[in-house]
């Protein structure tokens, strides 16, 4: 019975650690551009955040449409989630085989 309730205190434990995240808000600075040359949507975080596998960024305030030939260039905030450690390591094994999946070409003759 103690082996089962030790078993049971890490596996919530280890669910615990791969679901926290370290969660702050950083003003950024958003340039949208929609034209014949370009088309883009650039989000510039601040000097020191930096973002690795797994962690989100949610863009506060961003406009929802923008009309052709328009450039804008606005100031925001953004809400940065951090993964944690085992997290980020899963995300990154399961994206490098993600990517290997695109090696897969085929040629026929």
């Amino acid at each position: 019975m103690t082996t089962i309730l030790l078993l049971g205190g890490a596996v919530a434990a280890l669910a615990a650690w791969m679901t926290w995240r370290r969660v702050r808000t950083v003003p950024v600075t958003i340039d949208l551009e929609r034209s014949h040359d370009t088309f883009h949507a650039h989000v510039e975080l601040p000097e020191g955040v930096t973002v690795h596998e797994g962690d989100e960024v949610r863009v506060h305030r961003a406009p929802h449409t923008l009309a052709f030939g328009e450039k804008y260039t606005m100031q925001s905030t953004a809400t940065v989630s951090h993964a944690s450690w085992p997290r980020r390591v899963l995300q990154r094994v399961l994206g490098v085989s993600e990517v290997t999946s695109l090696y897969e070409v085929g040629f026929e003759g």
